[in-house]
């Protein structure tokens, strides 16, 4: 697992406001939350980046989409909508280099995010 602030958080090494777990994928609250929901979903195996996902991984990212899905199911929003996003490399907005799916709810998202 990589030694990310990710990688230490799903280890335990350091606190998070931890939402949903299950066997493969572990979320909690964005520190820096740019909506009323955001939670980072990610996954228990690191991969630094998307560009480092390989077909072997295909059912690890669909599981981090799934988690997303449901976790926003479980806690109402997925009716009015929510937006999940994937940041990669530091042009794309990506700050840890352990993959993660953000999960932004509870507000109107505009377009182009900017």
């Amino acid at each position: 697992m990589g030694d990310t602030i990710f990688g230490k958080i799903v280890r335990r090494e350091i606190p998070a406001d931890i939402v949903y777990e299950n066997d493969d994928v572990l979320a909690f609250r964005d520190l820096n939350p740019q909506a009323p929901v955001h939670v980072l979903f990610v996954p228990k195996r690191a991969i630094a980046t998307l560009n480092d996902a390989t077909a072997a991984d295909a059912e690890l990212l669909g599981k981090l989409l799934l988690a997303a899905a449901s976790y926003a199911k479980q806690i109402g929003v997925d009716k009015e909508g929510y937006r999940t996003v994937i940041n990669c490399n530091e042009q794309g907005g990506q700050t840890v280099f352990h993959l993660h799916v953000h999960l932004l709810a509870g507000r109107r998202m505009t377009w182009p995010p900017g």
